[in-house]
């Protein structure tokens, strides 16, 4: 019943916006014939008062009044004139239309577009039944979390959903908030450390990698904080200590583990004899350089190697590293131009072809048409 009202009153008030402008047009002309027509009987009285005090003689007055008379039967002439019929039916049609169609209209439209019988449902209803509405949920546990902040449980069930949904900061807060309440755990962290990761486009930061450290001192067997530890240590150019890793974490797994696929390309990877790989003498050297020398040494080195790969274009291992490290220095566009060139080289459908997609899956390239 209330929901009917509502619409009576909305439907009102546009009615009424609607007439005002048509109403005050109709009015006008009749405006003006009743200002001179006041007037007209102002002189009349000033006539009549001007007889009685014998200003004026009775034949006189009598053919004042008659022009008065005749200027009052002009004036209102002219005003019909001035208004013809065709525009004011007009109006009066503008008018009903309004009054009636308009309604009618919406009614109808409601009607035959709408659920009139179905019982109205408020966001509190439905918050309170959401059914298998995901974003619902989402709404519900958030406005809970908003009058309880220290509701562990509440973060914890939130903090997967957000990184799924691809919210990442929302994720990485609830993983804080988690841990702030709840504690670490080696779960929490490494939830919170995939949360940042994702954030830098694959990058394992610095914030990551302390909370993958923290992970791994509760739990130094734990696959998953492994895994991107020997990330972060490849990433960083440590190719030795992150193959060593990832070795050690192939070595601990099972043999039909889901993540070994993963763990042996990187090892591939790092096994071969890549052209542009730090020698020795330029890892003692690149110790005694700042972040910004080092950065320029990595930058040369991948411009060194990115000379040779033109020269030798079927180093497969050499196009998967240059990739990476172009990633790793925040170059994507580089990369994935590196990625087309590779794919033309290695056709999608070829086991290395394969291997450069699913590279670019794992640091979230564009494949573009490369990939067709």
């Amino acid at each position: 019943m209330l929901f009917w009202i509502l619409v009576a009153v909305l439907t009102a008030a546009v009615a009424a916006v609607l007439l005002l402008p048509l109403l005050r047009a109709g009015r006008s002309a009749d405006v003006a014939e009743a200002r001179d027509a006041e007037v007209y009987r102002d002189q009349l009285d000033e006539l009549t008062r001007d007889e009685r005090a014998g200003l004026i003689g009775a034949a006189e007055a009598d053919l004042a009044r008659a022009e008065i008379a005749r200027r009052l039967i002009a004036a209102k002439a002219r005003a019909e004139r001035s208004a013809p019929a065709g525009p004011a039916r007009r109006n009066r049609m503008a008018q009903a239309a309004v009054i009636v169609l308009l309604p009618a209209a919406g009614l109808g439209l409601y009607l035959s577009t709408g659920s009139p019988d179905l019982p109205a449902k408020p966001l509190a209803a439905r918050l309170a039944n959401p059914g298998n509405d995901l974003n619902i949920l989402i709404a519900k546990a958030e406005r809970h979390l908003i009058d309880n902040p220290d509701d562990g449980a509440g973060w914890e069930l939130l903090a997967p959903i957000y990184l799924r949904n691809g919210r990442l900061e929302d994720s990485a807060n609830a993983f804080r908030q988690t841990i702030r309440v709840l504690g670490a755990s080696p779960q929490r962290l490494d939830g919170y450390a995939e949360a940042l990761i994702a954030l830098a486009d694959g990058v394992v930061t610095k914030d990551a990698r302390e909370a993958l450290q923290q992970s791994q001192a509760l739990d130094p067997n734990n696959p998953r904080t492994r895994f991107y530890l020997a990330l972060a240590l490849e990433q960083e150019g440590r190719r030795e200590e992150a193959k060593a890793a990832y070795e050690a974490l192939v070595k601990d797994s099972p043999a039909d583990a889901p993540w070994l696929s993963l763990v042996n390309r990187h090892i591939a990877g790092l096994s071969a004899d890549v052209p542009g790989n730090p020698t020795s003498q330029d890892v003692a050297a690149a110790g005694d350089l700042d972040a910004e020398g080092r950065a320029q040494m990595i930058a040369g080195m991948v411009e060194g190697l990115a000379g040779k790969l033109k020269e030798n274009p079927d180093n497969f291992e050499g196009w998967m590293r240059i990739i990476r490290s172009y990633v790793v220095l925040d170059q994507r566009t580089a990369a994935e131009q590196a990625l087309q060139t590779a794919l033309k080289q290695f056709p999608p459908q070829s086991e290395n072809g394969k291997q450069l997609l699913a590279l670019a899956d794992e640091l979230a390239i564009s494949v573009k048409d490369g990939g067709k």
